[in-house]
Formats: C-alpha cells, structure tokens, sequence
C-alpha cells in the first residue's frame, strides 16, 4: 500500500498541489471557461434536439469530411461542443469539467482553447486524409465516413489529458491514456478511434516543441552563468518545466509563465 501511494504521489502529486489550492480558495471561481464550456454544450444540445434548432446547430457546427474544407474549417471550433447525438450527453458534459478544469487551472484558460483546438483541428484534417488514403491502407477509412457527422469535445479532452499529464510529470498517465486510443482502434478501427490517435499525434508535437524551446532557454541561462543570478534565487527562475502556478508567492518575475 505504501508503494502504490508513493507511485501515487510521484504520478499525481504536482498535479493534485497545482488544483487543490485554486479549488479550496475560488471553487467554481477558478475554472470559469470550463463552465462556460459545460452551459454552451448544454445548451447545444437542447438545440439541437428540437425541431426549430436541429438545423441551425448543423448547419453552424457539425463537421463532415464531405465538406468543403473552407467550411469544415470554419464550423470546427463550435463542432468541439456539439455532443454527438448517438452518445449520452452527460459523458461529454463530464469530460469537459473534468479534464477542461484541470487544464484550465494548470496550463491557463487560453492554452487549454488552443490545445483543444489543435486536437480537434487534428482529428477534422485526419478524417479527410483517412479518406483519401482508402479503407485498404490501414491508416485509412471507408469512402462512407465522409458522410459521418464528427462532432464533440473527445479528440479535445484526449489531447488535453495526453499535454497536462506529460506537462506535470505523469508520464504513465499520458501512456495510459494512449494506449487506450489504441486499442480502441485495434478493437473498433473507426473514425472517431483514428481522430484520437491524430489528435494525441498533434499535441506530441506540441509537447516536442515544448520540450525543445525549454531545453534551449535552460542553455542559454547556464551559459550566462550565476553571476546573473540574484543572492537567494536560482538561475532560470521563471522557466523551468513543468511550470507551477503559485497562488500564495507574490507576485513577480518568478510568476511569469511562458506559453508553453
């Protein structure tokens, strides 16, 4: 038991510091996007489930790889809060609170948008490659899944679990969550399966180029050298990785975060 709470602590632990303090202080205060995130595909769906606004929510957000792309591109963002009608809402509801809150306390609420986005963005571009890759090539899929309606926040909420966990050291989690994709597609071989693998395929990218835009500001600080450091402090205060957001500390140059 102590060895499970010890991998426990080390897996989740800068995680579970970094959103108990803004949740014990402000509670809903501290994730005000992500509620807003919840009453929009609330509200979506009661939309779209009346005859006066189901076409009006197509017509505004749901996504299909027949579609010019110009127009995909346009009705993506809302795409991402239009739950999909052959699934319960109250899953896509969950998963938004649940994974959009932590990231939006432990990456920022614009960060969190645009992981989210590039997610999804990775998912809608895959949909129409898949396609004209063909069913027989196994990155592909059937010429009958342009006609599918691809909405919803999961290839979102994939992304974000996948980022916030490598960002904070849960590296298990991020493997996890992973393999999960995975064997999804072994098992299932559908598009939304393949759209979660593209989007996990795009935020590795970003979680690449984060890693190599931190390496190089850690080399250029120890080239500087401690002679810029301040008494008491270490050098490279304010960019090291992961970044921790203080809710105590004064504010500072320590509490600057870059973007990623």
């Amino acid at each position: 038991m102590n060895r499970l709470a010890r991998w426990a602590r080390a897996e989740w632990g800068l995680l579970y510091v970094t959103v108990r303090e803004p949740l014990l202080k402000q509670r809903w205060r501290a994730i005000p996007m992500t509620i807003g995130a919840v009453l929009l595909t609330a509200a979506l769906q009661f939309v779209q489930n009346q005859s006066w606004g189901y076409q009006f929510v197509q017509d505004a957000g749901a996504v299909r790889a027949e579609d010019p792309l110009w127009l995909a591109l346009l009705r993506t963002p809302l795409s991402l809060f239009v739950p999909a009608l052959d699934l319960p809402v109250w899953g896509a509801l969950a998963q938004i609170l649940f994974v959009f809150g932590i990231a939006e306390m432990c990456i920022g609420r614009w960060r969190t948008l645009v992981i989210a986005y590039a997610a999804t963005l990775a998912g809608t571009l895959y949909a129409r490659l898949g396609i004209w890759l063909g069913f027989d090539n196994p990155f592909g899929l059937p010429g009958s899944d342009r006609l599918v309606v691809d909405t919803g926040p999961s290839a979102a909420v994939v992304g974000l679990a996948v980022f916030v966990a490598w960002r904070y050291g849960a590296y298990a989690t991020a493997l996890a969550v992973t393999g999960a994709m995975a064997i999804e597609v072994m098992l299932k071989g559908n598009l939304a399966g393949k759209e979660h693998l593209a989007a996990i395929i795009a935020v590795g990218l970003l979680c690449l180029a984060s890693a190599l835009r931190h390496r190089r500001v850690r080399v250029r600080q120890s080239r500087r050298g401690d002679r810029h450091c301040r008494p008491g402090t270490r050098a490279g205060t304010g960019s090291g990785f992961p970044p921790i957001q203080s809710w105590k500390a004064r504010r500072g140059p320590a509490q600057r975060r870059s973007w990623w």
